[in-house]
C-alpha cells in the first residue's frame, strides 16, 4: 500500500450523488452496540443490506447507464454475473427504460434468476451461457461487440467506481470524523471508490480491505505489484470472489488501501449466524467480511470511531445448512473421523461409552461400504459443546486404541466424504 500523496482520478462524487438521489435508498448508517462494547469503540454499521436491490451495486451499475447518451443507452446494454451486479443492472434497465441482457452461467441458481427478473421486469433478458463466470463473460462481451451494444462492467470503469463511492459519501454526511473504515474487497470497485473518497475529503481515515482467504486476488496483486489471475479460488464469498482484479480498481486500491486483511470463509459465517442472533441482520457472506476483520485490528480500534460497509443481505436460505457447518468448523466444535471399528460384537458401544465425553454428540454416522458393514470404516461427525473438549477426545481415541482418520485436515478427502 502507498503511503504517498493520493493523486485523484477524474471521479465526480457530487454529480453522481445527485444522479442517483431518486433511484437509490439512503441506507441507514447504525450505531451497533454489541460490537462497540466488545471492541470498546464506536462501531457503525453502513447497512447497504437494506439498498433497493439489497446490495450496493445499484449504485454503480445507475450511474454509469444514465451517464452514456441517450442513443447510446436505448441501443442496448449488457452485463455478466450471478449476483448482485445483475440485480442491480436490471434494476436500472427498468428505471432507464433501457433493453437489457443478463448474461449467466448454466448453473446459476433459479432463486437468482428470478431475483433478477423480479428487478428488470420486461426491460431484461437473461441468458443462461457456460459452466462458470468467465465462460459467461465472455460470451458477453462477444454478444456485446457483435451487436454494437454497451458493456456494463461489474467494476472495472470510473463510472462504476464513482457509483460505489457514493457510499462513502452518505457516511460522511452523518459523521464528520472517522478513524477507520472497513470496506469488503471483491473486484475492488466498492474499495476504490470509496478510498477515493476517503482519501480526498478525509486523508487521515485509515483504509482497511477485508478480502476472503480462499479468493485473495487484491491482497496477491499487491505482493506482486500487479494484477494477478488465481489458479483457484473458494467461490463461497460469491459476491466477493473473484479469480483477478481489474487494472483500473488495482491501480487505485494500492493508493488507497492503508492495509488488507484475509478472512477465513468459516470466520465469515460465524459472523453471519451472530448478526443474525445479535443484532437481528440478514447478510450474505460478502456482507459479513467488514464486520470479520474486526477481531484483527481490535487493539488499533480501541477508543476509535470505525465504519463498516455492509455490502449486501442476498443470501439464499438454501446456504443456511452449510454456513453452519463451516462456522462450526472454523470455531472447532465439528469434527469427521474415518474410524475403522474392531471386528468384534459391542465394538461401536464401547466407542460411544468411553470414547465419546458427557456433551459430545454424533451428528453423523454412516458406514462406507454398503455391504460387510463389519470390515469396512465408518464416516464419523462429532459436535463439541467446546473447542476445548477436541484434545480430550482425541487422548481417548488414541487410550483406547481407535483406529482413525482426521478428514478436516485433509481438504480433498473432506469434500469427497462430507
Amino acid at each position: 500500500m502507498n503511503t504517498s500523496t493520493y493523486t485523484k482520478p477524474s471521479l465526480d462524487f457530487k454529480a453522481a450523488a445527485l444522479r442517483l438521489r431518486k433511484v437509490v435508498t439512503k441506507t441507514p448508517l447504525m450505531l451497533s452496540h454489541n460490537l462497540s462494547r466488545k471492541y470498546e469503540c464506536n462501531v457503525y454499521l453502513k447497512r447497504e443490506d437494506l439498498q433497493v436491490v439489497r446490495s450496493y451495486k445499484i449504485r454503480g451499475a445507475y450511474n454509469m447507464m444514465s451517464s452514456l447518451p441517450l442513443a447510446q443507452l436505448q441501443k442496448g446494454v449488457v452485463c455478466a454475473s450471478a449476483g448482485n451486479h445483475a440485480q442491480g443492472f436490471a434494476y436500472s434497465c427498468r428505471k432507464l427504460n433501457a433493453k437489457g441482457v443478463v448474461f449467466m452461467p448454466s448453473i446459476t441458481p433459479k432463486q437468482k434468476i428470478s431475483q433478477t427478473k423480479m428487478f428488470g421486469e420486461d426491460f431484461i433478458e437473461v441468458k443462461l451461457v457456460g459452466d462458470t463466470y468467465d465462460d459467461c463473460a465472455i460470451a458477453a462481451k462477444a454478444y456485446t461487440e457483435e451487436r454494437g451494444l454497451t458493456f456494463i462492467p461489474p467494476f472495472e470503469d470510473l463510472k462504476i467506481i464513482e457509483g460505489q463511492g457514493t457510499v462513502a459519501v452518505e457516511v460522511f454526511e452523518e459523521l464528520r470524523y472517522i478513524d477507520y473504515v472497513f470496506v469488503p474487497v471483491g473486484g475492488g470497485g466498492l474499495c476504490a471508490g470509496v478510498g477515493s473518497y476517503i482519501k480526498t475529503f478525509s486523508p487521515n481515515t485509515k483504509l482497511i480491505g477485508a478480502e476472503p482467504a480462499g479468493a485473495p486476488s487484491m491482497y496477491e496483486a499487491l505482493q506482486a505489484g500487479h494484477p494477478v489471475k488465481l489458479n483457484s479460488i473458494d467461490r463461497f464469498v460469491d459476491g466477493a470472489a473473484v479469480k483477478c482484479v481489474g487494472d483500473l480498481t488495482f491501480s487505485i486500491c494500492k493508493e488507497v488501501l492503508d492495509d488488507m486483511c484475509l478472512v477465513p470463509e468459516g470466520k465469515i459465517c460465524t459472523t453471519i449466524l451472530k448478526l443474525y442472533s445479535e443484532e437481528a441482520i440478514v447478510v450474505e457472506p460478502a456482507g459479513a467480511l467488514s464486520i470479520s476483520a474486526l477481531d484483527d485490528y481490535a487493539q488499533q480500534i480501541k477508543g476509535k470511531t470505525v465504519v463498516c460497509i455492509v455490502s449486501g443481505s442476498n443470501n439464499d436460505i438454501d446456504r443456511m445448512p452449510e454456513i453452519k457447518e463451516r462456522s462450526l468448523q472454523y470455531e472447532g466444535l465439528k469434527h469427521y473421523f474415518l474410524i475403522r471399528f474392531a471386528q468384534r460384537p459391542g465394538a461401536l458401544k464401547e466407542f460411544v461409552n468411553n470414547v465419546l465425553g458427557e456433551t459430545d454428540d454424533i451428528t453423523r454416522f454412516e458406514y462406507m461400504q454398503k455391504t460387510n458393514k463389519e470390515a469396512g470404516p465408518a464416516l464419523v461427525g462429532i459436535e463439541l459443546q467446546s473447542s476445548q473438549d477436541y484434545e480430550h477426545l482425541m487422548k481417548r481415541m488414541n487410550a483406547f486404541g481407535i483406529e482413525y482418520s482426521e478428514i478436516n485436515k485433509d481438504d480433498k478427502l473432506y469434500g469427497y466424504l462430507v
